[in-house]
């Protein structure tokens, strides 16, 4: 199951330490439901991660679709990421997704000082992907 965003950056201002941080940020992409390996294709794959990570979108009929994402990553605290990401934009409209910058819930967070700049544009490469679907989805209004 999945946390929601409220929940997570609540759980963020508890914990001073990142040693912490990245444990709970680890726990959250354990938290994750599985990911059938038939869905590890190279067409769902994030292009521009270091490490191994995975999308799939699935969207509601409609001028403004509900989009629903799974992800999955082979690592561990990117893994995480994805959790945090699913939280902010999984079961949201695809407008909101397409409008809805990451980069202040990173800020907040403190993810945007500690990961490492590879990680960060693997982040970005995610958050790109999912905003990129939310603005297919309304372009052809399925």
């Amino acid at each position: 199951m999945t946390s929601d965003l409220q929940t997570i950056l609540d759980d963020f201002s508890f914990l001073d330490d990142w040693e912490d941080r990245y444990r709970y940020v680890i726990d959250l992409g354990r938290d994750l439901p599985p990911f059938p390996d038939e869905h590890k294709t190279d067409a769902n794959k994030v292009r521009g991660c270091v490490s191994q990570v995975w999308l799939t979108t699935k969207r509601e009929a409609g001028d403004d679709p509900v989009i629903r994402f799974t992800g999955d990553s082979d690592a561990h605290i990117v893994r995480g990421l994805v959790a945090i990401m699913l939280a902010l934009y999984s079961g949201k409209r695809a407008s909101m997704i397409a409008t809805t910058d990451a980069e202040p819930v990173l800020r907040q967070l403190g993810l945007d000082e500690h990961l490492t700049p590879q990680r960060a544009n693997g982040l970005r490469a995610m958050v790109l992907r999912m905003r990129k679907d939310a603005e297919t989805a309304l372009r052809e209004k399925a």
